[in-house]
């Protein structure tokens, strides 16, 4: 689904009776152990605009509510081709279950028809707005709004939180953001300056450009160390064996963030790759799930 990563692992060292043994990794998840069980499917699919990507499926628990909400960002390296909203089905479906209602967008990826820039960012941005409109009519608590984003979906919601210090004169700028109150980025790219600086990582460099438009000072909108402080807690949650998402990402942007003021916490989850950050029995999400709901508690 996302193009391997080529090159040496080293493996951990046991010892047994005093001689020096190579532990056997642990067995991560692939996208086909994920995608190949069987499917939730939403309590409602909301469009905001002519293309089929501008979508969001809504997920809502049982009750009548006010349910409290997240924001769902699904990842996939930018690219409609590689995932769509669709990817989230499970974690979402688990987050109903455990009272949450999961607003999860779609948009057009660099690779579509009005994606890149600005399109991918605006079409996140009217998606997420298009949740005010609906909280009436789904009986939806906006009153504290929490943002969970997977992978490229990291970056887009940690920005999504940001919108409100865009520079002026940016075609970004909206006049009247939701409001995003903590933001959980799973496996993210939130320095688009270093993603396109790592050839290592799992999307390649070349798509950030793409995602950015080739003009001056193209992070200045795009990439989230750019509109540092954010002003809202931020959870980082990566695994230790990540392959597709180089572990330097997060903590080089956890520095960032800090350095600004902004309170950021990395959590980082052993025997752990990529595709359990969005797999609804694995550690990582049951660590995410419990960020979610103290996130959510008034």
């Amino acid at each position: 689904m996302i193009r391997p990563i080529l090159g040496l692992v080293l493996a951990p060292l046991i010892v047994l009776h005093g001689v020096a043994m190579a532990a056997d990794p642990p067995k991560l998840l692939t996208w086909p152990d994920l995608k190949g069980r069987a499917r939730p499917a939403p309590s409602h699919s909301i469009r905001y605009g002519a293309d089929p990507l501008q979508t969001v499926d809504l997920w809502l628990p049982k009750g009548k509510g006010r349910h409290p909400v997240v924001v769902m960002v699904h990842g996939g390296c930018w690219q409609s081709e590689i995932a769509d909203r669709t990817l989230m089905d499970w974690i979402a479906d688990d987050l109903a279950r455990h009272g949450v209602a999961v607003w999860n967008i779609d948009y057009r990826g660099v690779d579509r028809p009005g994606g890149g820039y600005p399109g991918t960012f605006q079409d996140a941005a009217a998606a997420t707005d298009r949740l005010r409109e609906a909280a009436d009519a789904y009986n939806l608590d906006l009153t504290r709004v929490v943002a969970v984003g997977h992978s490229a979906g990291g970056h887009l919601a940690l920005w999504l939180a940001g919108r409100g210090r865009l520079p002026q004169g940016s075609p970004l700028r909206t006049a009247r953001p939701l409001r995003i109150d903590h933001v959980i980025s799973l496996g993210g790219l939130p320095d688009l300056a270093a993603t396109e600086a790592s050839p290592d990582n799992g999307c390649g460099t070349e798509v950030v450009r793409r995602l950015t438009g080739d003009r001056a000072d193209r992070f200045s909108d795009t990439s989230v160390p750019a509109l540092l402080p954010l002003g809202v807690p931020q959870d980082l949650v990566n695994g230790r064996e990540d392959r597709i998402i180089p572990y330097r990402l997060a903590t080089g942007y956890v520095e960032q963030a800090r350095a600004a003021g902004d309170h950021v916490t990395l959590h980082t989850v052993p025997a752990t790759g990529h595709v359990e950050l969005i797999a609804p029995e694995t550690a990582a999400w049951a660590t995410t799930r419990a960020l979610v709901l103290k996130a959510l508690r008034r």
